[in-house]
């Protein structure tokens, strides 16, 4: 009995070092990211002529004000190419105000239902690139919402030749809803962390589709868009052809906002399903490792088996009082920069973190996902295919 309460008292404290240590880092990740990029940066300004390419599906909340800030760059020459796949979606109306409100903005806009795979969102993108006028293409999605800097900040780091790809990373504001934010905490309080912290470490190979900036050229050496058409992790796919031809991937300094609306509990489940099934085929070895980043149901685990053992008590709920602070800070950090109550979701750190360890845990078993209303399997090589 003796020997099982050390080796209870031996696991758990194990499990509270990972998870006091994975908060630890990954809150510093955050600290030494924006102490990095707070500064204005007095560098070269890039010049040449940009297309920006914004796939729509349907007209979400604030699609408007996303669109919108796309018209307000203070860059010399850029266009803006819209995309839809079907003449009766709404975002169209959304795009008409906005063609309005800007007569002399180069805007286009592309209605094309044409498949090129079952990746609809790369379909639609292959079809606009048929409308881009400019070396230098910026894929950006609707919800997202940028500064009038945001052009000249993610261009920039492609004047350095061996630049092969700019991404962002970002902030998830959400709307009202209590599943909204949730899910906005998802990004927020655990996945971005969970990039930076690997960005800390020396890892270059995150790319997010919130922005995917690179030439033209580029994009021809790879295959084109047909390359990731089929592919569920269709950013990350693009990351992985850009460096095979050499050219490295580059973490632009710009957060964007992104708009997060989850209209309902089963609405959220399946985003972050699609997420979780997503970065399983990203990270198939390190996936099942995962459960050590969910540090608040690992250190109540870890607390747990070390109390068995009672010489450990005093220093497993020292390291439980640590994770527990630091997962706080991952919380408190980014609503600072809020424009709610800073505490208004600190009652549902805990809900989100059980649902969190619950969506990975479904994940092993979930061979489809829902994307924007149908339904898809994905195979262990993250090529989806379309359920009849």
């Amino acid at each position: 009995m003796t020997v099982l309460r050390a080796l209870f008292s031996i696991l758990g404290l194990s499990a509270l070092v990972v998870s006091a240590g994975f908060s630890a880092f990954a809150f510093l990740a955050v600290i030494v990211w924006r102490a990095r990029h707070a500064r204005k940066r007095n560098g070269p300004q890039p010049q040449s002529p940009v297309t920006i390419l914004k796939p729509l599906c349907g007209a979400e909340p604030g699609l408007y004000t996303h669109l919108r800030s796309f018209c307000q760059q203070a860059y010399p020459t850029y266009q803006i190419v819209f995309g839809v796949r079907d003449p009766a979606d709404p975002a169209l109306s959304v795009v008409e105000r906005i063609v309005a409100e800007f007569p002399r903005a180069m805007i286009d806009v592309v209605v094309d239902p044409q498949l090129h795979g079952d990746n609809y969102k790369t379909s639609n993108l292959i079809n606009m690139m048929q409308r881009a006028r400019h070396g230098i293409l910026v894929i950006a999605d609707s919800d997202a919402v940028v500064g009038p800097d945001y052009l000249s900040v993610v261009t920039a780091p492609l004047l350095q030749p061996d630049v092969g790809l700019v991404t962002c990373i970002y902030r998830g504001v959400p709307t009202e809803t209590i599943w909204s934010r949730l899910g906005a905490m998802y990004i927020n309080e655990w996945f971005v962390p969970s990039v930076l912290l690997a960005w800390f470490f020396g890892h270059r190979q995150y790319a997010s589709g919130q922005t995917l900036c690179l030439r033209r050229e580029t994009l021809q050496a790879i295959g084109g868009l047909q390359a990731v058409s089929n592919h569920i992790a269709d950013d990350y796919r693009l990351g992985e052809l850009v460096r095979s031809v050499g050219q490295r991937i580059v973490l632009s300094g710009y957060e964007v906002e992104v708009e997060h609306h989850e209209p309902s509990a089963t609405a959220l489940v399946r985003h972050e399903l699609r997420w979780m099934r997503t970065l399983h085929v990203v990270r198939p070895r390190s996936f099942r490792w995962m459960f050590f980043s969910f540090t608040l149901p690992l250190a109540i685990v870890g607390v747990l088996l070390a109390s068995i053992g009672a010489s450990a008590a005093g220093l497993a709920w020292l390291l439980f009082a640590m994770t527990s602070v630091t997962r706080l800070a991952l919380h408190f950090t980014h609503r600072l920069r809020g424009r709610g109550s800073v505490f208004a979701d600190l009652w549902l750190v805990p809900a989100r973190d059980l649902l969190l360890c619950w969506t990975w845990w479904r994940s092993f078993s979930a061979s489809s996902i829902t994307w924007r209303g149908s339904e898809f399997n994905v195979d262990a090589h993250g090529v989806m295919r379309r359920m009849a």
